[in-house]
């Protein structure tokens, strides 16, 4: 193997590890700019529950991530979220797998 497929092979193996934490970095940043954080934390109870203490309660539930979507899209037993679609469903995935 040369030494550029060597350094380009390095690369895309930095790059696909690093994908993962790039995701929840942006999630993380996209709850914020939300207004999510004003009530919740990732493992700290504030006015609603912790980001953990929702993804235990929707532990092993196979519709969870459409329950909770739903149910944020709709502002029932939920104050109206600044998140819609693509980035609703991106919020609720990184809750979930907290």
């Amino acid at each position: 193997m040369t030494m550029r497929k060597f350094c380009l092979t390095l690369a895309c193996c930095a790059g696909l590890a690093a994908g993962p934490a790039l995701a929840a970095d942006d999630a993380s940043a996209l709850a914020a700019s939300s207004g999510c954080n004003n009530c919740h934390a990732v493992d700290a109870k504030k006015v609603g529950p912790s980001y953990k203490d929702i993804a235990a309660k929707y532990k092993g539930k196979a519709d969870a991530q459409k329950s909770l979507v739903d149910k944020l899209s709709s502002a029932k037993g939920h104050p109206a979220v600044k998140a819609k679609g693509d980035d609703l469903v991106k919020l609720v995935s990184w809750v979930l797998a907290q």
